[in-house]
């Protein structure tokens, strides 16, 4: 099968169902009905969080109504059964509603595709949260190749928004962690971003409540006066910390850059959190 272009990507998932959106109370003619046991999830969902409530909501509708948009499916890579491409929370609702069958369509769609047609599904209805969302551009970035300027193509964002996201990812887990529980809002962790001591100011913000525009000041506060680190010279010029930050946003990993001078050149050193991140990198250095 003819792999989707981007375009057709943005439009939604009714361009792999293959319609509008379905009338009230009807799935889509096109959809078979699924056993539910068959169906298996996308372990490389970005989503990773489903709310308890809001699935025992979908599920009392579903007992009422059905499933109103069928599913969107692909053939299990193992061989056996089906993997979701796009409905994992009406599938959730589904088995919690005792169902047997679901309405579903079945495409023949490969690792990248079904990436981008679950971010955009997720984004679209405004359901990763903004680690969930940049781990998903940088896992595109990495294991396909993406740029930046077409992941905002096929996702329907600014390039800077995929830039911002990204920039989350440099933040130390523990202020992932608090964003990913909502404890922070991006905004927030946008001003942590070039902070020295980021989980500190972060539990500061929590513990007093700051608002943006707070945080970002207390963040301008943080930061030292003189040389930052014993380099040799003043504090990083703009330029430097531009590259810094562009690095960071396509790499999805913290980088550091510390140029002592002309002669004597510097440094460039790459954080990673994982044997897969570090693979990333070793990948890109062998291309």
């Amino acid at each position: 099968m003819k792999r989707p272009q981007g375009k057709g990507l943005g439009r939604g998932l009714s361009a792999l169902i293959g319609e509008s959106e379905p009338e009230e109370g009807l799935a889509s003619p096109e959809a078979d009905a699924i056993a539910i046991d068959l169906i298996k999830p996308n372990p490389d969902q970005p989503r990773r969080r489903f709310s308890d409530d809001e699935i025992d909501e979908l599920a009392a509708s579903i007992r009422e109504r059905g499933v109103i948009q069928p599913l969107v499916l692909r053939p299990d890579p193992s061989g056996e059964g089906y993997q979701i491409v796009a409905g994992e929370r009406r599938w959730r609702a589904a088995q919690r509603a005792q169902l047997h069958e679901v309405p579903a369509v079945v495409r023949d769609l490969d690792d990248q595709t079904v990436l981008e047609v679950a971010i955009i599904e997720n984004v679209q209805r405004a359901d990763l949260t903004p680690v969930e969302e940049a781990r998903g551009y940088s896992r595109l970035m990495q294991d396909f190749g993406h740029t930046q300027e077409k992941l905002a193509s096929i996702v329907g964002k600014s390039r800077p928004h995929i830039a911002n996201a990204l920039r989350l990812l440099t933040l130390p887990e523990t202020v992932l962690g608090y964003l990913d529980e909502g404890r922070i809002s991006a905004g927030h962790a946008r001003a942590l971003v070039t902070a020295e001591n980021p989980v500190a100011l972060a539990e500061q913000v929590i513990a007093r409540n700051l608002s943006v525009r707070e945080t970002e000041a207390l963040a301008r506060r943080a930061k030292p006066e003189g040389p930052a680190r014993p380099s040799g010279g003043a504090g990083k010029d703009a330029d430097t910390k531009a590259l810094e930050m562009d690095l960071s946003a396509n790499l999805g990993m913290k980088v550091r850059i510390d140029h002592k001078s002309e002669k004597d050149g510097g440094e460039l050193r790459i954080r990673y959190a994982t044997l897969d991140e570090l693979d990333a990198i070793c990948q890109l250095i062998s291309r």
